[in-house]
């Protein structure tokens, strides 16, 4: 069963049952959980551990990587989830905690290696045509720099406003727009619809 581009799943009956960081927390499974519950926290798990994965994953592009993440994120839920207010969706707060992982590696990276951005992009090959960035959107988008890959996911897969990328990021959101566009334009469609073309 595929995920649309809405974060839901489309059902036999013709209905839709949402799926990734978009499914509902009942009460019951949060407060067991913050009790120190572990099959409480294995439901919470089960039902969110793939979409942090597919997250982490689709910014990273290894596997081992988005595992750590995974790994990560979920350590990290569990020590502070007596803090979580319930102010967003439980998914959305996962969701924000997940990007934040991946970003940090993203970051601790740039700084190992000393990427230098301007030059990642200058060397980067532009894409010959849209319809090259439809047959192969994952192929292309994995050509990014991380940080540009991460910008472009963010915002076009998963929704997050500039003002939130920069945030994220410590920049600001010309920062963040410069990016995406510069990655869109190196995709080769600078209307994002190659990008349309990823399942969240």
């Amino acid at each position: 069963m595929s995920t649309m581009a809405d974060g839901q799943t489309p059902m036999a009956d013709g209905s839709r049952a949402v799926a990734g960081f978009g499914q509902a927390l009942d009460r019951i499974t949060l407060e067991r959980a913050r009790r120190g519950d572990m099959a409480a926290f294995a439901a919470i798990y089960q039902r969110f551990g793939g979409a942090c994965y597919t997250l982490a994953l689709r910014v990273l592009g290894e596997p081992a990587a988005a595992e750590d993440i995974v790994q990560d994120v979920f350590l990290k839920m569990f020590a502070t989830l007596r803090g979580y207010r319930g102010d967003a969706p439980f998914g959305a707060w996962l969701k924000r905690m997940t990007a934040n992982a991946t970003i940090d590696v993203v970051r601790a990276r740039q700084r190992f290696r000393g990427d230098d951005a301007e030059a990642l992009f200058e060397a980067m090959p532009v894409a010959a045509s849209a319809a090259e960035d439809r047959a192969d959107a994952w192929s292309l988008l994995a050509r990014l720099p991380e940080r540009a890959r991460a910008v472009v996911i963010l915002h076009e897969v998963e929704g997050y406003t500039h003002r939130e990328l920069a945030e994220l990021f410590g920049q600001s959101e010309s920062w963040s727009k410069s990016i995406l566009a510069r990655a869109l334009k190196r995709l080769g469609n600078d209307d994002g619809s190659a990008i349309a073309e990823f399942d969240p």
